[in-house]
């Protein structure tokens, strides 16, 4: 028997061990991280919003057609907020003697009851 070929073949086969579990964890989430490198996806960022020079021309021109044609209208501006509303003194009197009826109703209503 050869120690040599039967160590190539036990490191061959450690190898394919590792490969199968590196896979296993890779479709397990909850499985362990091996500590070294991250994932080339979790390392690059995504670039967002970026667009050529040309693009931005051509936007330009569309936006500056649409405004001529009449197409775009500008935002309209904020009303004036309106001016508060007051109430009179008699009218107040009046409101509030009403008040004082409607609760000496309630509590007349609570003593007979």
């Amino acid at each position: 028997m050869d120690i040599n070929r039967v160590l190539a073949d036990l490191r061959a086969e450690h190898g394919r061990i590792e490969r199968a579990i590196a896979a296993l964890e890779a479709v397990n989430s909850t499985g362990r991280r091996r500590a070294g490198r991250l994932p080339r996806a979790a390392v690059t960022r995504r670039r967002r919003g970026r667009m050529s020079a040309a693009a931005r021309r051509k936007l330009s021109q569309l936006l500056k057609q649409r405004w001529a044609q009449g197409k775009m209208k500008p935002r309209a501006k904020a009303k004036p907020a309106k001016p508060a509303r007051h109430m009179s003194k008699a009218a107040r009197k009046r409101i509030a003697a009403a008040q004082r009826a409607r609760w000496a109703k309630v509590k007349e209503q609570k003593k007979t009851a």
